[in-house]
């Protein structure tokens, strides 16, 4: 006779946190909010093609769950996601999806958002796609970060962060440096806090900039120039 075993606690808290995302429109809510930004409700509603009524129910859900905040300026209500440990489960969890599985562009316009999409492109507050890893391959490459034993900016790291002018907040619990898995490239680019932080730089200091309603970002002639002499960046792998 089996011995009765108990369920793990943790179980249906699980079981509801999937149910959330295992939703269509929810879904493409969570992805459109990994650019960090907050989004009106009908903007939204437009890009996941719902009536804003229906929108606003999901919206209740992911609020309920935790995943997204909400503030409320006048008749506006915007939405962001949580924090960055939202972000980093949205983007593993995409970067799972088969390249087989995603849909082909049905037009010139779908293809050209997804080129600049994979390109480059914001993760919540850290750059992604072949920009995010080619920053992140030529700070190992200099060994300003390790990758051996998980993601850590060395001693000279921490240094090049300094001379750059980048500054780290290192008071609060988010990890330093952290791996997040790219979805597009399928390999981990860098996170954290220092990623965030370079990522601010990158668009303050006008190495790149934002294009579109998406993610996407383009490097600048200005960010070409710094990144190729920062860290030794081939600037054909930016274009």
């Amino acid at each position: 006779m089996l011995e009765h075993m108990t369920m793990d606690p943790q179980a249906p808290q699980l079981a509801r946190l999937a149910a959330l995302i295992a939703d269509e429109t929810r879904a493409a809510c969570l992805l459109a909010l990994l650019d960090g930004r907050a989004w009106t409700a009908g903007e939204l509603a437009r890009h996941a093609g719902v009536a804003a009524s229906t929108l606003s129910e999901h919206l209740g859900k992911l609020v309920a769950g935790g995943l997204l905040t909400e503030e409320r300026q006048g008749r506006h209500r915007y939405v962001r996601l949580a924090d960055a440990r939202v972000a980093h489960l949205v983007e593993d969890l995409a970067a799972q999806v088969s390249p087989d599985a995603v849909p082909r562009p049905r037009n010139l316009r779908e293809s050209s958002a997804g080129s600049a999409m994979a390109r480059g492109r914001t993760c919540y507050d850290h750059l992604a796609g072949r920009l995010g890893i080619a920053v992140t391959d030529a700070l190992t490459s200099r060994r300003l970060l390790r990758q051996d034993t998980g993601f850590a900016l060395t001693d000279a790291g921490l240094a090049w962060f300094e001379a750059t002018g980048i500054s780290l907040d290192r008071k609060g619990r988010r990890p330093l440096a952290r791996a997040c898995l790219d979805w597009t490239e399928r390999r981990p680019h860098l996170a954290g806090v220092a990623g965030a932080a370079l990522c601010r730089h990158a668009l303050a200091e006008g190495w790149c900039v934002r294009i579109g309603s998406e993610r996407a970002v383009k490097v600048t002639a200005t960010g070409e120039r710094a990144l190729t002499e920062l860290l030794g960046i081939d600037a054909q792998t930016l274009r």
